[in-house]
C-alpha cells in the first residue's frame, strides 16, 4: 500500500517536533497521556481517546506537556488517493482536494475504529486484501462522518508570494539567498519574511528546509543511502541532515529508513 505510511510511537517524549507540514493528509490517535497540538494559529490540548487531523501543507506540531508521557498512532495518507476515494464516494463534486475543517475528533466509535484498523495493519498475520479492505472501509466511514465539514479554499497568497514559494519548491535543494527572493518579489527582507510566514506558516528558510526534508524522505523511500540522500536533498553533510530530519520527523534518517523495510 504505497499510498499509506503508519507510525507508532510508544513514548512521545522522545518525539518532539518543530513546526512542519506534509504533502499528504494525516490522521493520528492519542493512545496514552496528553499533548499540545499546534495547528496553524490554534492550540489544542489532546489526550487519550482523541483523533487529530491535519490537512496537506498545513503547518503543525504535536509535543508533550511538561515532559509527561504520551503515545500515539499516526497514519499518513497520499492526498491524491484520498481525494479519489472521497470523489468516488460522492463527497466531492470534482476529483480535487478540499481541506477538512475538523482538527480534533473525540467520538469514541471513530477512535476505536481507527485503533482496530491500525492493529490489523500492524499484524503480520493479516493478509494484504484484508488490510486494504479495512483501510478503505474505515476512511470511507470517516469521510462520510465528516461530510459537510469541509472548508472553502483558504484565501490564496498574493501572486508575488506564490511565485516565491514556487521558486523555493523548484530549488529546494539549492542555496537560495534572501537577496534573490527580494529581487524576484520586489519586497524588502522584513516585509517578505513577515508576509510569507503569514500565508504559509513558515519563513522562506523554514519552508525550504521543510521541502528538503520531504525530498530526503522520498530519497530514503527510494532506497538511497543516508549520505547520498543528504547530499541530494541539499545538505552539506550527513550530521546536519540527521539533526534537521530528527527535528521535523522526530526520528533519525536511519530509524526512518529501517521502518521502510518490507516485512
Amino acid at each position: 500500500m504505497p499510498h499509506l505510511e503508519l507510525r507508532k510511537v510508544g513514548d512521545g517524549r522522545k518525539a518532539c517536533y518543530a513546526p512542519h507540514s506534509h504533502t499528504h493528509w494525516s490522521l493520528g490517535a492519542i493512545t496514552e497521556g496528553t499533548s499540545t497540538f499546534c495547528y496553524r494559529e490554534d492550540q489544542h490540548q489532546v489526550g487519550a481517546g482523541t483523533l487529530v487531523l491535519m490537512n496537506p501543507d498545513w503547518v503543525h506540531a504535536c509535543n508533550p506537556i511538561d515532559n509527561q508521557p504520551w503515545a500515539y498512532l499516526m497514519l499518513y495518507v497520499d492526498t491524491g488517493w484520498l481525494t479519489q476515494l472521497r470523489y468516488e464516494a460522492g463527497l466531492l463534486d470534482a476529483p480535487r482536494w478540499q481541506d477538512i475543517a475538523t482538527p480534533v475528533i473525540t467520538d469514541a466509535g471513530l477512535y476505536e475504529g481507527y485503533v482496530r484498523m491500525v492493529d490489523r495493519l500492524l499484524d503480520p498475520q493479516r493478509e494484504l486484501l484484508e488490510k486494504q479492505t479495512q483501510v478503505v472501509a474505515y476512511l470511507s466511514s470517516l469521510m462520510h462522518a465528516l461530510a459537510g465539514q469541509t472548508l472553502q479554499p483558504l484565501p490564496r497568497a498574493p501572486k508575488v508570494l506564490q511565485a516565491v514559494a514556487a521558486h523555493l519548491d523548484e530549488r529546494a535543494t539549492e542555496d537560495v539567498s534572501l537577496d534573490t527572493l527580494c529581487d524576484r518579489s520586489g519586497l524588502s527582507p522584513g516585509h517578505l519574511i513577515r508576509a510569507f510566514k503569514q500565508h504559509f506558516g513558515l519563513t522562506p528558510h523554514a519552508y525550504q528546509i521543510n521541502r528538503r526534508i520531504q525530498f530526503g524522505q522520498q530519497e530514503l523511500k527510494g532506497g538511497r543511502p543516508i549520505v547520498e540522500a543528504a547530499l541530494n536533498a541539499g545538505f552539506n553533510d550527513q550530521p546536519h541532515f540527521q539533526r534537521t530530519f530528527k527535528r521535523l520527523v522526530a526520528a533519525t534518517p536511519d530509524q526512518y529508513r529501517k521502518s521502510l523495510v518490507k516485512k
